[in-house]
């Protein structure tokens, strides 16, 4: 497989992450508000981010309730995500499958050595074969390009901002530097907004940056988007109750949970319809139409 360099997603990562830089430089000047020098803001942000980086991956899986499984338990699911591993140039992942009958997927981990592989059994049981693959073959296009790790780090500034503004007025009234203690919480609020913005038009061109890497692994355009069309019209069958419980994964899944306050507030993909689109367009560039 030819893997092409896509300078879309590559330009709009670099000024995602430009303009959160420049938060970081007002978060931190918000933050010695609260502190008494540089060095202790530094400390404290680097422990949320080193636990955020390196226990991530286990808290999403966690939360889905996933659980890894080796080649005995799902031969056709494991041979499959090797297969389309090596066609894709990369390790091969660890598999994950989460009992629950919404049918999507996702992938997880810090780079691409300890990559996650995570499908439901609802979409194993949802897709055809060529269905899948195209599924996991975009999955794994996020972890080539290493999505994962740069959505985790773009999201670190806002995770932090969240929680001075829902924890600061409970401190704020101990600190003697009241006044401060106030800017820095609207400062927060503001960081928090913006980066949440940002960070969600980033992840909703990953999602299409993603579907055409996965479209080459598998030289299948059609198959994923078959696929994406089966897995939205499936989410009509699924009780309200296991799309509550599983709105907060959206930024993983293939497909997002978008029923509720919370899926129409952080949409992270871009709509199905979309995506189909630009997908057939890509199936007529293969066939040289």
């Amino acid at each position: 497989m030819e893997w092409e360099t896509d300078w879309g997603l590559r330009a709009r990562m670099a000024l995602t992450m430009l303009l959160l830089g420049g938060l970081y430089v007002l978060f931190i000047g918000a933050l010695s508000l609260y502190f008494q020098g540089v060095l202790p803001i530094l400390l404290v942000m680097g422990l949320f981010m080193g636990a955020q980086f390196f226990f991530s991956d286990k808290l999403a899986l966690k939360s889905m309730g996933a659980n890894e499984v080796d080649e005995s338990e799902y031969p056709d699911l494991y041979r499959s995500v090797r297969r389309l591993s090596q066609q894709a140039d990369l390790p091969m992942p660890t598999v994950a499958v989460a009992d629950s009958e919404v049918p999507n997927a996702f992938a997880t981990g810090r780079s691409r050595k300890t990559a996650t592989v995570c499908v439901t059994t609802g979409l194993l049981s949802a897709l055809d074969e060529d269905e899948l693959d195209g599924v996991l073959a975009h999955e794994l296009a996020h972890v080539k390009n290493r999505d994962v790790a740069v959505m985790t780090i773009a999201s670190f500034l806002s995770t932090i901002a969240f929680l001075i503004v829902r924890w600061g007025w409970l401190f704020g009234g101990r600190n003697r530097r009241g006044g401060g203690v106030v800017v820095a919480i609207v400062v927060s609020l503001l960081v928090w907004v913006l980066s949440f913005l940002l960070i969600r038009a980033l992840s909703r061109y990953r999602e299409f940056a993603a579907d055409r890497g996965g479209a080459l692994i598998t030289g299948n355009p059609a198959a994923l988007a078959s696929a994406l069309a089966t897995i939205d019209g499936r989410m009509d069958r699924v009780p309200k109750e296991d799309l509550r419980e599983q709105a907060e994964m959206n930024a993983f899944f293939v497909i997002p949970i978008t029923r509720g306050f919370v899926g129409r507030l952080a949409r992270t993909h871009p709509p199905t319809e979309r995506r189909i689109e630009r997908l057939q367009a890509l199936e007529r560039e293969l066939a040289g139409v």
